[in-house]
Order: structure tokens, then sequence, then C-alpha cells
């Protein structure tokens, strides 16, 4: 526990030489992910050999390792994930890794199972968003709590003024940001099986986006860079890690960044010092940065450089901005008007053309360029082979199906300066000194969660609005609830013999700010009556009474916003008293299929409607919420703005209700529909199966 100290500088590293990097530049700790199980799936990741040989090295530095065992566990992982936690729980003391970072709470179950004796840190994907949930997490074994990054500087200070005293926070400081909130993101997983739950998103939002004659990355983020505001976040004594975000980089971005912010935390008042580490994190090679919300003053739109009005129209891809590319000569009209055509030959068939690139800056051996942006059909990598001053000249021979537009950005993505490489070199010596352990296969077994079955079967046709006339009728029925947003407009205007037939949905997140006026909201509805009611955040517990104070007939359910899973995670659902659970809505139809046999809780599905792709904080400016907008395959999308949250839906609903009865047999017990107010212009043309008929990668 690091409470009180001077808070860790906490790097990434996505291979070895990155991690070289943290433990070159001082790193107090180093997070890395596993080849199976990491929500950076992209990045190379680390075997069990090099874990322990990395974590030996790190202990005798005395430094700290935290392996991020933080994607969404679908039915048939806990058993595997089990297996790998208990071979790493058998390392020596001196290859231990210090704590998992954990998105998935039934991980949590499964590790102290496997005899892992660790730290358990909740991944911002948890989304541990507001005040209340800070208790339930340490009473769920978390050491530790990744705060989102959507918070202000005011917001950090209100968690950490509330958190228990032997809980520590960790606040994201530098690194790349999701446009959506994190584990309240779809997009991926929902145009293609590629979660973003499980590491493996393709980022939907950094594509180009049209509206009505407007163009523009609306959704792609600039990378976060607190700098020397973090100096507002030494005098918070619960926050004890700096966390810089980054397992896909290279050791030149790890290096470099780790090396700023220990310089900006170990000299908070020295302008050098400030002025050498902003210099430091120039060169970082990371996209355009913002402060994004921290400063409650200034809220600023992620996607937009506040020295600019028009936003999405500049880039925000990851390097440093080395130039632009210039055609040297069209090849087809050179040797058209020279006559060098081959006979036969048109312009058109001319194969190849030379590019030409002055970059803005030396270049040197093995720098890595980027051209273009990766959603661009010439987009393309290449390696400089020899020094290259600034103003010279660098030729790219380019096929013509490659061709980029004159004018296409270059980028430098990454970078071998030999002084860092002589650093690497000296600590791979130090590291050839650990051999590491691997221990075998053992013979381990899960205890399952008991089965809960039931019998009874309903229905919830959850309403955007308040509904009239038929709407209103199915609360009357037996097997049906009208399901409702609470909210201030429906408590007041709805007769109360309604409410105890009603289902209470609470929003998939809520934040600080707002924490006081949903306490109210619950408590005014339960003493109106209410009693069943839908929490889109395990957290959102804490907002009820237990024990004695539990009024009769209290009933709480978890929504699909959840990503239930797995048995482990519905376990540990059942263990905070939640009596049913709607599925997350993602997983595939083996795994669908395959959970009631495992739940500890009666299980719901989402049949049919309008599922959101992503919740995010940050409004869509200038995009018109309501109004159908497009990507480049032309696929139709549209936005509304509910209370703190923007929520951004597919303009082809869900539809599983042809699956109806294999989920019955399956044993769901309750089906959700989604009933939302739709733009006027939209003719649902097609419906989507989510992932039922493809893998969930």
């Amino acid at each position: 526990m690091l409470i009180n100290s001077k808070p860790e500088i906490l790097a990434p590293a996505g291979d070895t030489p990155a991690f070289l990097a943290a433990m070159a530049a001082g790193a107090d700790a180093i997070y890395l992910g596993l080849k199976h199980f990491s929500a950076r799936m992209q990045a190379q990741n680390f075997s069990l050999t090099e874990l322990s040989r990395l974590t030996e090295l790190a202990h005798s530095e005395n430094r700290r390792v935290y392996i991020a065992l933080n994607t969404l566990l679908k039915p048939s992982d806990p058993l595997p994930a089990g297996r790998l936690l208990a071979r790493i729980a058998r390392f020596s003391p001196e290859c231990l890794p210090d704590a998992l970072i954990i998105q998935d709470p039934g991980v949590g179950l499964i590790a102290r199972q496997a005899g892992y004796s660790g730290e358990l840190h909740f991944s911002t994907i948890a989304n541990v968003t507001h005040t209340k949930a800070l208790a339930i997490a340490q009473n769920m074994g978390a050491s530790r709590v990744i705060l989102p990054r959507e918070l202000s500087i005011d917001e950090v200070k209100t968690v950490a003024a509330a958190c228990p005293s032997d809980l520590e926070l960790e606040f994201f400081v530098h690194g790349a940001l999701c446009w959506c909130v994190s584990g309240r993101c779809w997009w991926s997983s929902y145009m293609g099986g590629k979660s973003g739950l499980r590491g493996r998103c393709v980022q939907p939002c950094r594509r180009v986006y049209k509206q009505k004659g407007k163009e523009g990355r609306f959704f792609s983020c600039f990378d976060l860079s607190l700098g020397p505001l973090t100096k507002t976040l030494l005098d918070i004594p619960q926050l004890s890690s700096w966390k810089i975000e980054g397992r896909k980089k290279g050791p030149h971005y790890v290096f470099y960044v780790v090396t700023a912010y220990k310089m900006l935390r170990d000299n908070p008042d020295d302008p050098q010092a400030r002025k050498e580490a902003e210099a430091i994190l120039s060169m970082a090679l990371g996209r355009q940065t913002t402060k994004a919300r921290f400063l409650p003053q200034g809220q600023l739109d992620p996607t937009r450089n506040p020295t600019h009005t028009q936003v999405g129209a500049e880039q925000t891809s990851s390097g440093l901005f080395c130039g632009r590319l210039k055609m040297e000569d069209d090849p087809s009209q050179t040797q058209f008007k020279k006559g060098k055509l081959k006979k036969g030959e048109r312009p058109q068939d001319i194969k190849v053309a030379r590019f030409i690139l002055s970059p803005r800056f030396n270049l040197i051996p093995q720098d890595y360029l980027r051209i273009g942006y990766e959603d661009e059909p010439w987009h393309a990598t290449q390696s400089v082979s020899k020094v290259l001053p600034k103003g010279g000249t660098l030729t790219f021979t380019i096929p013509r199906h490659k061709w980029p537009k004159n004018g296409t950005p270059v980028f430098l993505i990454d970078r071998k300066e030999p002084e860092l490489m002589a650093l690497l070199k000296d600590w791979n010596i130090k590291l050839d000194k650990f051999k590491g352990e691997a221990p075998e296969d053992v013979d381990f077994r899960l205890d399952m969660p008991s089965v809960a079955r039931s019998e009874k079967r309903y229905e919830i046709y959850l309403q955007a609005n308040i509904p009239q006339g038929k709407a209103t009728r199915r609360a009357l029925r037996s097997n049906s609830f009208m399901g409702l947003w609470l909210g201030p407009k429906p408590l007041q205007e709805l007769s109360r013999t309604l409410f105890g037939r009603i289902s209470w949905w609470l929003p998939p997140v809520i934040w600080p700010n707002e924490e006081d006026r949903w306490a109210l909201l619950i408590s005014n509805a339960i003493r109106s009556g209410a009693r069943h009611f839908v929490c889109n955040s395990q957290w959102q517990r804490a907002f009820f009474p237990t024990g004695d104070a539990k009024p009769e007939g209290l009933s709480l359910s978890l929504g699909p916003f959840v990503n239930l899973a797995n048995a482990f995670s519905l376990q540990s659902m059942a263990d905070l008293g939640f009596e049913r659970a709607v599925i997350s809505p993602e997983l595939a139809q083996e795994d669908v299929l395959s959970l009631p046999h495992q739940s500890p809780l009666p299980l719901g599905i989402v049949l049919s409607g309008f599922f959101p792709m992503g919740i995010s904080r940050h409004t869509l400016d200038p995009l018109k919420a309501g109004e159908l907008f497009a990507s480049p395959k032309k696929e139709a999308f549209w936005s509304r703005r509910y209370g703190e949250n923007t929520w951004i839906y597919p303009a082809w609903p869900l539809d599983l209700t042809e699956k109806r009865n294999e989920l019955e047999k399956a044993g769901y017990s309750f089906f959700v529909h989604f009933e939302e107010n739709i733009p006027k212009e939209l003719e649902v043309q097609r419906t989507s199966s989510f992932n039922w008929d493809i893998e969930l990668l």
C-alpha cells in the first residue's frame, strides 16, 4: 500500500524493450499484459517465463509489477483464467507480480481460488465513477481503484475525500483517450465481434463521419497530457499512482513520458524542470494533446485543439508530424509526354510512382514512419535507412494502388536513438542475470457457483419517454413490466398506483456531481412505492438500503450495461444482493445458450430494440443530436443526449426475437425490449443479431 507516500509513476509495457525503457527512466511500477485475458491484445504481451524474469528484475530494483487481467470473461474462460492464475500463484516471492488489474469482479473470486494472494486493482473499465462505489469495491477485495479519465480535478478530490482510509486511487495523467466511457463501449463489437472489452477494439471512433455537409473525425480524441497540471494532484494523499497509458507504444515513448512525469513529480515548483518536462513530452511521439475535462472551467472537447474552432478537422493520429508527401511527377503524364511508354502501354498502366518528403526535423536510421491515417487506403509504414537532415529529401516508391493524395501527412511513430539503445542494452545485461520461472500446468479445479433456476417468465418494455395508453397498460399485466428510466418527470407525472408494477432503470454511468441527486431520486421513488429497480452498474447497489432498513418487496436486478458474461461475475453480483441479471448483449450464440446452465442468478437478455453502441460524457459538437450521420461505409448512426451523457446508436436495431424459443429452453426467464425514440428520417431497413452468428473475439 502506497497511501501517504509520493505517488508512483506507473508505466506501460507491451514488450520487453518497453519494460526495460520504463526501468531505465525510473518508473516506480510497470503494468503489462499476458498472452491471454489482456485488454490490449494487439500488444506483443508476455509469456509466464518472461513475466517472472521481468518481475524478478523489477523487485531487485525495488519496483513493482502489475498484471492487467482486465478483459471480459466469457462463460468458457474462468477455468483457463484460473489455471493461468494458479501457475502465477506458484511463483517464488521474488517473481510474483504485486497486483492484478481486473475489469470483471469475478476474476477476484477466481484468483483467490487459484491461490493468488497479491493485490486486486479495479480497472477503469470496471467503471467506478462515484464515491458510494468505493466501499463496495473495497468489500469486493479491491486495494486500489483506477478512476475514469473523464473526471475533473475537483471530482478527483471529491472522490478522494470519500475514499476509505486503506483504499488507494490511481489516475491517468497521460496517454490515449477513448471518446466513450471505459466499460461502456460496444462500438467495435457491434460492427463485427471485435470487442473492446476483450482487448480487440478496431477503433471505429477514429474514422471520418459525415452529417449534412459536415465531415470529420468527430469522435477521434487527442491524447490526454496533464503535464505540469499534475502538481494539483500532489496534495491528494489517497491518489497513490499516476498512470501512463500506452501498452502498444515503443520504448521511446515509454522512456520519454516516464522521464517527464518523474521530473514533474519530483520538482513541482521548479520552472526549469517544468520547461524541460514539457519539451520531453513534445517529443514522445503521441498525438496532439488535450487536458480534456480535467480543468472544470475548461471542459474542453477532447477531439478539438482549443486554439481552433473546427471540430474533427485536425489529425488525431499517433506520432510526431513530420511533413507532407508530394508526388515527384505524375509518371503516366511524364512518360506520355516524353514518348517513353512501351508499345501498347497506356498512361494508367504505370505501376509505381515516386513521392518525396521534406522532413521538418532530422531523421535518423531506424526511425519508423507512418503515411496517412489507418483508415485510408494508402496507409503504410516505412523505416528510415540513413541520416536525413531537416529539409532534406526522402523518396518513397509507392505502387499505384497505394498512391496517396498529394499533401498526405507523414508521422514519426517510433525512434531508436543510439543513447536509448545503449541504455536498453545495459538493462538487458541486468535482465540476463535472471532466468525466471515457468511453473508447469497444475491440477486445478474451480468450485463453480450453484446454479439458479426460475420458471417465471416475463417481458420488460423499456420506454424512452413516459408512455401513455397501450404502453401503460402493460404494467397491469402479470407477465410484463413497463420499464422506465428513473428521473424527476416520471416520479411527478405517473400515478403512484403504478409504481410497484414498473421496472425502474438507472443510467449506465453516474458521475460524482450527480450522486446526491440520484440518491434523492431513488429515495423518493422507494417512498412512493417503487420496488423493482434495474442497476446498470454494480456500484449502484450502494444507493439502496440493506438489512432492517430495506423496504419489503425491494428487488434489485442488473441491466445489460454491466457486461455480465460468466458464472463468477454473476456470483459476485449475487453476493452483493442482486436477485437477477441481464447478460452482456455482445455474447455469441454458444456463450448465450450456455450461461444459464452455470449462473447463480436468474438471467434475462435484451431481445430487441436500439441498444447503444457507446456512451460518452463528452458532447457531440458540431453534429446534431437526433439526426443521422454516416461512416465511410455508408453505415448510419444517430445520437441522443441524456443527462450528463451522449448515447450513440446504430440505425439498425438488435433483434433476437426469432431466437426466443431457444433462449427459453436454455433457461432465460425474462426478456427486455428497448423502445427508443428514433429520428424521423430513419427508415429501418435491417436488423442485427449482434454477435449471435459470429465468434466474439
